[in-house]
């Protein structure tokens, strides 16, 4: 049995999920089926999704230990660099598929096992380090902005909490598709940050100067009266997270007065990826990283993670 170094959810601890991380020794992941492949990470992002695993959100007690992290780039056994769509198929979940570190070994370790169709290219030009943000926040904010809100017949985008992973990601790809992008945030410094990606900064709760087209909402129950209150006639406000409350009160008169549409979205097709990653190397739009931390000091990632300050991703890099 070979093993390796990882990082992984040792046990949980919802108060204090940074006491339920553990950084040591692991096997090497197993290839369940003859088309999954082993290979080599050189960089990975942190998502919030693996806080939430170590509160046990998502998990059992019986999956523990289980190697956390959705977003990796790595080196196939065929020495190609390649970009992993961290969906994977899994007959024994309700959704018929999971998210690595689900079901399945995640990516914050040295290596990594997936079915060898979740291998995209590293495009020429992305960083190893660029692209690690990118399959799981990004790819949920361009599905949101693309297939769900239909961008293309929009004129303005409202993002609400920016500086969030999903939040970041959107104000960038919306303002690099040339759109009218306003973005709310309670912290001043957030607000001046996300003014520099391009946007129009507000305080949470704002009034806009107008009514948009598209709401990006990952906040809940905090924003959903605003994000309603901002919708223009036939506007979609795209759902992909609650992370201030998952049961908002809503006024259905405005939905259906103003003929609204209310969708959910969770994370995207590996079609989708392949896009984001095109647009991201013709259009040179990186994304936000926050901070890059050796993976020998991945507990300090996933401090500043948990802390709330970080704006952008925070990027893991393997080979240091």
């Amino acid at each position: 049995m070979r093993i390796m170094r990882a990082a992984f959810a040792s046990r949980f601890d919802d108060a204090d999920p940074l006491a339920a991380l553990t950084v040591g020794e692991q096997p090497e992941p197993s290839l369940p089926d003859d088309d999954w492949v082993t290979l080599r990470v050189t960089a990975s992002s942190l998502n919030h999704h693996d806080i939430w695993s170590l509160r046990g959100v998502g998990l059992r007690a019986e999956q523990l230990p289980m190697i956390l992290g959705c977003d990796a780039v790595g080196v196939d056994p065929e020495g190609n660099e390649v970009v992993v769509y961290p969906v994977v198929p899994t007959p024994g979940d309700p959704r018929g598929v999971s998210i690595l570190s689900e079901h399945f070994p995640g990516t914050l370790a040295e290596r990594v096992a997936v079915p060898r169709w979740n291998l995209l290219p590293l495009p020429a030009g992305l960083s190893a380090t660029n692209a690690a943000c990118l399959p799981t926040a990004w790819l949920t904010a361009w599905r949101m902005l693309t297939t769900k809100g239909r961008i293309d017949e929009a004129d303005a985008v409202l993002v609400q909490g920016a500086g969030g992973g999903v939040a970041t990601a959107a104000v960038v790809l919306a303002t690099a598709m040339g759109k009218r992008v306003y973005a709310t945030s309670r912290d001043a410094a957030k607000r001046e940050r996300v003014a520099g990606l391009g946007a129009t900064a507000l305080e949470t709760g704002a009034r806009l100067p107008e009514r948009v087209d598209v709401v990006i909402e990952t906040v809940g129950a905090a924003t959903f009266d605003h994000s309603l209150k901002s919708a223009a006639p036939g506007a979609r406000i795209v759902v992909s997270g609650a992370t201030a409350g998952h049961e908002p009160a809503v006024n259905l008169r405005r939905v259906f007065a103003m003929q609204l549409e209310i969708l959910g979205t969770s994370m995207g097709t590996s079609a989708d990826l392949a896009d984001l990653l095109a647009f991201c190397a013709e259009r040179k739009v990186r994304p936000v990283v926050d901070s890059v931390v050796p993976f020998s000091r991945v507990e300090e990632a996933f401090a500043r993670l948990h802390s709330g300050d970080a704006f952008g991703k925070v990027v893991i890099d393997h080979t240091s």
